[in-house]
């Protein structure tokens, strides 16, 4: 129910539909952009610490930021099931100016989502704050076999020098008058030094992992040195020291172990793909465009590259599309949507790899040489298709495939009225 001036209605279906379409054209419009101002500073950020400071701000100034947001505080919904196709579309967008933005992007929508999913009420409205204020959120869950994030008391403090009252731990609440801290390090932290909100994970001490937000200050605690990337950058992964931090009451997101329920757990891969489809429809547009400047498109080698690459961009589209609709969906089955975002990863890559293949057979050693646009564009994609667990993604889908009885046509998507696995044919 919607209050205006005094009155109350119930705002019809087409009314939601309305409002749903505007933010999505808003969204996508800044998106644009964002991406083609991203593109044109990419070149100039990239080198060791070449953080994409103005495409952030830029960013958060055209409400990006904010986006996933509920409308209610201050957002445009993209974190809703209806706007998947927007989301996905926004991510591939700004993968298309930058996958280092892209990478941050998707990490800070990321951590939404899970804060949205998980977090308490009060924790939700401090946090959507901080996103209205400009801060930028990440999730940071890799780290060392040795010297991990945990959770600790914080010894010989009394509860407001550790940064505020005594902390119930979810599911095990902690002793009267103790305080908590962080302790250890996460690796591999893209936007350290930079990411002011992180979503991290830290280990209880009963041993299961706590999801929690961490308040940063920019330019503190961040190692960069071991950040000598091929490619990706301005992403400025590395190293993150928590130790000392305070934990307070509310920075904690969800219950033990909340960060690796499934489906959504795994499901949610499916937007670091759409940010590589970006990534690989910047390759593609940059082949296209020398093969025009060239005036060597006609040649039938170079045309047949160039169709084969057609066909896996939109592969690649396609599947990212589809992986965005069923892990949206709420009556999806788990087990469907963990294995098409699976094979939705593997079909990314796949047309990544094709693509760069293609771009660099057509352009030639050119393309290895900077200043020619394929060269930064083809190190950023190869370095950022490198992800957790490939084969395994691969094998499991696989698994899925072998054990479900639906036949092909049926196996991703379902016919109206049409038989169960083990009903008869509709009667005629």
């Amino acid at each position: 129910m919607i209050h205006v001036l005094g009155m109350n209605f119930i705002p019809s279906h087409r009314h939601l539909q309305d409002c749903s379409e505007t933010h999505a054209v808003r969204i996508q419009a800044a998106a644009r952009a964002v991406a083609d101002r991203a593109g044109e500073r990419a070149d100039a950020l990239d080198r060791d610490g070449g953080f994409p400071a103005e495409d952030i701000t830029h960013a958060h100034r055209a409400g990006l930021l904010a986006a996933p947001l509920p409308v209610a505080l201050g957002g445009a919904g993209l974190d809703a099931p209806a706007m998947a196709p927007v989301l996905a579309d926004v991510l591939a967008q700004i993968g298309r100016g930058s996958l280092a933005l892209g990478r941050l992007y998707e990490g800070h929508v990321n951590a939404l989502s899970l804060v949205l999913r998980y977090a308490e009420p009060a924790v939700i409205e401090r946090l959507a704050g901080d996103v209205r204020a400009g801060h930028l959120f990440g999730v940071w869950n890799t780290q060392p076999q040795a010297g991990g994030l945990s959770l600790e008391k914080a010894g010989g403090l009394s509860p407001e020098e550790a940064g505020g009252p005594s902390l119930a731990i979810p599911d095990g609440p902690a002793p009267a008058g103790d305080a908590w801290m962080l302790a250890g390090v996460k690796s591999f932290a893209s936007g350290a030094g930079s990411v002011t909100r992180p979503l991290v994970t830290a280990r209880r001490p009963d041993g299961r992992q706590q999801m929690l937000i961490a308040d940063l200050e920019t330019g503190t605690r961040a190692d960069l040195s071991g950040w000598q990337a091929q490619g990706m950058r301005a992403s400025t992964s590395g190293l993150l020291d928590f130790t000392g931090l305070p934990a307070g009451p509310g920075c904690f997101v969800g219950g033990p172990d909340d960060y690796f329920a499934e489906p959504h757990f795994s499901a949610g891969a499916w937007r670091f793909a759409a940010v590589q489809l970006g990534g690989i429809e910047a390759v593609f547009d940059v082949l296209r465009a020398h093969l025009r400047a060239t005036g060597r498109g006609g040649d039938p080698h170079q045309a047949a590259r160039l169709g084969e690459a057609a066909i896996a961009v939109e592969g690649a589209r396609l599947f990212v599309a589809q992986a965005a609709r069923l892990a949206a969906d709420p009556g999806a089955e788990p087990d469907r949507v963990i294995a098409y975002v699976n094979l939705t990863r593997l079909a990314v890559e796949r047309a990544g790899l094709d693509v760069l293949e293609r771009a660099h057979r057509s352009v030639g050693l050119a393309g290895f040489l900077s200043p020619h646009p394929l060269e930064r564009l083809a190190r950023d994609l190869a370095t950022y298709l490198r992800q957790p667990g490939p084969d395994r993604a691969l094998t499991s889908a696989a698994a899925y495939v072998l054990g479900d009885a639906r036949p092909a046509d049926r196996l991703w998507r379902d016919s109206a009225g049409a038989p169960g696995p083990d009903e008869g044919p509709a009667d005629l």
